[in-house]
């Protein structure tokens, strides 16, 4: 007679939702971003303000200060778009470094179960059916709480 195969199922998205690294990464990179995005707050402040002093003073003011004021606004305003699309493009790098690691993680995680476990086969998300009884899920996420 031929041996049982052992199969798990491993719900990947359940696990990046709610492993406990993915919170620790979360605030890890809110705070690793969290002075330019103070200066972007800012800067959008002074944005704001410069614009609200030009309108109320428009009538007061020469043609010349109101344009010179203009431009600053303008200038200001494509520094901000600038640092605002680098900080967008940071965070989005730091993001796939951090799901990386993650990544990394879940998968010795999974390694460390199935061995552990005596598991032949275990298969990740795609799969059209998975029945509870082979699905590892929640012992992976166990297993990543307990680093």
């Amino acid at each position: 007679m031929a041996n049982e195969i052992k199969v798990g199922y491993v719900q990947v998205d359940k696990i990046l939702q709610d492993a406990p690294q993915t919170a620790e990464s979360g605030k890890k990179l809110e705070k690793e971003f969290a002075p330019r995005t103070q200066e972007l707050d800012r800067m959008q402040k002074q944005i704001r303000d410069s614009e609200a002093a030009l309108t109320k003073d428009s009538l007061t003011i020469s043609d010349t200060d109101r344009r010179n004021k203009e431009r600053d606004i303008s200038n200001l305003k494509i520094e901000f778009q600038r640092k605002q699309r680098e900080l967008r493009e940071d965070v989005n790098l730091r993001k796939n470094e951090e799901l990386g690691s993650l990544q990394d993680k879940i998968n010795k995680a999974v390694t460390a179960v199935s061995e552990a476990e005596g598991y032949d086969l275990v298969i990740y998300s795609g799969v059209a059916f998975a029945s509870k009884k082979v699905d590892i899920t929640d012992k992976v996420l166990k297993s990543l709480g307990k680093k």
